[in-house]
């Protein structure tokens, strides 16, 4: 959160913006590019309609929910949560997907941004 001028509380435009609490845990949008040569985060971008995502992509090919799979481990991994309180809830067959990581949502999301923020973006092996 960023002070706005009006002395209220914002969202920053850069972290943040991709994800949301809810009532189980962190729903984080992700736009996945299979094939990325590396298992990582890349960061925060808008898309062209103007939606937040988390720029991810994976080495897995998107066959038989490899890259799904990749991308969980690397979601949990910058979380610092294990890989069952992970779990794709929405776009399992779209580059742009929504996850359910369960848990105190304030904690995730900390965890989240200090992750992005240090470069420790890759899933371990």
């Amino acid at each position: 959160m960023t002070p706005a001028s009006d002395g209220s509380q914002q969202s920053s435009p850069v972290v943040g913006c991709a994800w949301r609490p809810s009532e189980s845990g962190l729903v984080v949008v992700v736009r996945l590019t299979p094939k990325g040569g590396r298992d990582t985060v890349d960061g925060v971008e808008m898309l062209s309609d103007g939606r937040w995502v988390l720029k991810a992509r994976v080495r897995a090919a998107p066959e038989d929910g490899k890259a799904n799979a990749a991308l969980a481990r690397v979601l949990a991994d910058c979380c610092g949560v294990g890989l069952s309180r992970v779990s794709l809830v929405g776009g399992a067959t779209s580059r742009v997907k929504t996850w359910l990581i369960e848990g105190d949502a304030t904690v995730l999301a900390a965890a989240l941004e200090r992750s992005l923020a240090s470069g420790q973006r890759k899933a371990r092996t």
